[in-house]
């Protein structure tokens, strides 16, 4: 029996068995039961009817449901393990195919300048394919789960706050973009450009203290990320140096998600900026 067919007869069973039933009663029983007796049996009737035949037709098409659920579930299952395999060969595949073809090449580089330049872009494409694996498990978990389960997980702050805690310079969080504001994938990319910022604060910076911003502009729509440090600066554009690549990937990440970003110092402070105006 079909989903269409079990739904139909839910809806006329009952009326047909009240009809049949006030029929033969009034045509056949009346000299035997009375009237208001007889509106009483209604009732009564109506509910045999559905703790037995109407039950099991509930329970018919409780199981159809569940079997399309199953179906849906194992649906996005292989749409989810798709997404995976296209993650994997777009992203990490070729990179590691490629780190294998430098590192190869390294073997018979005797130019010292070519080594380093060499070296630069291993360590380059080593920090693209760690966020390609990232963005995979990401995306997979974000599709995996519905939009209530979601309302569950960390906010953005208290993650923003969890990568502060992860570096020993201590870093001021101050943040009041919502989270409704930003995509699954905004977030998923803006946490690793703030964990970067951060870590290049701990590396790099020789700060004593540093701040994370953020918050949303003028129109509501747009928001403003700005990490912070008090540490020694740097002379020329950083993203021009060669042990920057992980400024650069921050950067080509920004270009790709069309933020605007922005790296600078400004009155003995380190600034690294993410702005999307919506």
């Amino acid at each position: 029996m079909t989903y269409k067919q079990i739904k139909w007869m839910i809806l006329f069973i009952p009326t047909i068995v009240v009809g049949i039933w006030e029929y033969v009663r009034h045509q056949f029983l009346l000299p035997y039961i009375s009237m208001d007796l007889g509106n009483w049996l209604t009732p009564v009737l109506v509910y045999l009817v559905s703790v037995t035949l109407l039950n099991r037709l509930f329970q018919m098409l409780e199981k159809i449901q569940q079997e399309l659920q199953a179906e849906r579930a194992a649906k996005v299952a292989l749409e989810a393990r798709e997404h995976l395999a296209k993650e994997l060969h777009d992203g990490i595949a070729q990179s590691v195919f490629l780190l294998s073809v430098k590192v190869d090449r390294l073997e018979f580089t005797s130019d010292q300048a070519k080594y380093d330049k060499d070296i630069f872009q291993i360590r380059k494409t080593v920090h693209e394919v760690n966020r390609y694996v990232r963005q995979a498990i990401a995306n997979l978990r974000y599709a995996a789960e519905s939009e209530t389960q979601l309302l569950y997980r960390e906010t953005m702050d208290e993650k923003v706050r969890q990568i502060a805690e992860e570096v020993l310079v201590p870093i001021v969080v101050d943040w009041s973009i919502p989270d409704e504001l930003l995509s699954p994938k905004e977030k998923v990319e803006l946490l690793s450009s703030i964990r970067e910022a951060v870590v290049n604060i701990q590396k790099h910076a020789q700060a004593t203290k540093g701040w994370i911003k953020g918050g949303t502009m003028n129109n509501q729509s747009g928001w403003v990320v700005e990490i912070k440090d008090n540490g020694i600066g740097f002379k020329e554009d950083p993203t021009q140096l060669e042990e920057s690549y992980g400024l650069l990937i921050m950067q080509e990440r920004a270009k790709e998600m069309n933020w605007n970003f922005r790296i600078a110092s400004e009155n003995n402070y380190t600034i690294v900026e993410f702005r999307h105006t919506g």
